[in-house]
């Protein structure tokens, strides 16, 4: 990691008023989101007792991205993308305390939570792309890999103290949960509102052809260090994420309730909180593409020991080298692909990307959940983490250039496509 002695005298990026809009709105959505995400987990699994319902709450809520692919880019490229950010966030919250009221009725059942998180993956495919979009135009270049650290570190916070008090919540009902992370929701989307737009979106735009509306898949083909640190991350989430299985581990092999649901949920967060606290005063410097392959073998290497142990404390302590390592992995990933994509294609890129992201998270639940159900919860995390190891080593051959990268800035510049 970096030292960069400017980044002790260089205003941070949290002094620049519309950056401090934009994170509190990140920090306030992402509480609701890990509120909510305890309590549609114990709930499924409450009413239904299946791993693999638990799998099929990823790939519901991962469809929506893959079906609006071609939608999501050109809209966010050519609209305001601070109201699209805000609605979506006003959309979340308005789902969420419906299905409070649905649950509070009595009528919430397992077909009632497959539609919510339908609803929210739908509006996830536009919030991503429009965020990280918006983001690069907050702060100046010299910043932006900072920014993506503090960025991150409000999501961390928020998955610390999310979980945990969504699962103190859910001891009150799962309709109060569902009515604190609708409220959050909707905190966030008025303060969505307040990011300046810093485009002229009745700008000219290019005309809408098959050509632009594929422009994303084909930037991201022609740089093969974009394409490998998105597939790199994909990949390994794809076979290491455990998340989906927490609800069994909690119950079934910790012996714990919601409280240690919430608290498992949250232990990636706390090394992610602490890598992203430093990287925010020491942004990465050098040896990133080495640095990015040795994080992603590390993730690994805690799924496996997660996947082991049958101890609370263990357990956590594996979950939080685990999301450590995954935030050096993503401050890298997501400051190449910003620093790399003009500004005017951001938003079509961004969806591919965001597909990848879901990928790798919600069809990792669906992987995890059916690999449950088949080889039962030890087995299916412990293969995925080895898994992991073996696409490090297969990714760094396959992607040189990336498993190379010395910095963080473009080494090359090939003509943008349009």
């Amino acid at each position: 990691m970096g030292t960069d002695r400017a980044a002790d005298t260089e205003p941070g990026p949290l002094s620049l008023p519309a950056y401090r809009t934009y994170w509190l709105s990140r920090l306030a959505a992402t509480l609701a989101a890990q509120i909510q995400v305890v309590a549609v987990g114990w709930q499924m699994y409450e009413l239904t007792d299946s791993p693999l319902d638990l799998g099929l709450v990823g790939l519901v809520q991962f469809l929506p991205s893959i079906l609006l692919l071609f939608v999501v880019g050109p809209i966010v490229d050519r609209r305001d993308r601070r109201l699209i950010l805000a609605g979506c966030r006003l959309l979340q919250g308005l789902a969420t305390l419906a299905l409070a009221a649905a649950t509070l009725g009595g009528w919430a059942s397992r077909e009632a939570l497959f539609a919510f998180v339908f609803v929210l993956g739908a509006t996830r495919a536009f919030e991503m792309p429009a965020a990280q979009s918006l983001l690069p135009t907050l702060v100046p270049a010299s910043l932006l890999s900072r920014a993506v650290a503090v960025a991150s570190s409000a999501h961390q916070a928020a998955t610390i103290g999310g979980p945990a008090l969504g699962g103190l919540l859910y001891v009150g009902g799962a309709h109060a949960t569902y009515a604190v992370a609708g409220a959050m929701y909707a905190v966030a989307g008025l303060m969505a509102l307040r990011v300046p737009e810093r485009r002229d979106v009745d700008a000219p735009r290019p005309e809408i052809t098959r050509a632009y509306l594929f422009a994303g898949i084909g930037f991201i083909r022609s740089r093969p260090v974009l394409l490998g640190a998105i597939s790199l991350d994909m990949v390994a989430v794809l076979l290491g994420g455990a998340t989906a299985l927490l609800p069994i581990y909690a119950r079934d092999i910790l012996l714990t309730g919601p409280w240690g649901l919430g608290l498992l949920r949250s232990a990636p967060a706390v090394g992610a909180l602490a890598v992203a606290l430093w990287l925010s005063r020491r942004p990465l410097d050098r040896h990133v593409g080495p640095m990015l392959f040795g994080a992603v073998a590390l993730f690994g290497a805690a799924t496996v020991v997660f996947g082991l142990s049958s101890s609370l404390p263990v357990s956590f302590g594996a979950l939080a080298v685990l999301g450590a390592a995954d935030m050096v992995s993503v401050v890298i990933r997501m400051s190449i692909v910003q620093l790399e994509t003009p500004d005017d294609m951001r938003g079509r890129v961004g969806a591919v990307n965001s597909v990848f992201i879901g990928a790798s998270n919600q069809i990792g639940e669906f992987e995890s959940g059916v690999a449950a159900a088949w080889l039962g919860p030890v087995a299916a995390v412990v293969l995925g983490g080895l898994g992991t190891l073996v696409v490090v080593g297969l990714w760094a051959r396959l992607f040189p250039s990336l498993a190379g990268r010395d910095r963080l800035a473009p080494q090359d510049h090939a003509p943008p496509v349009h």
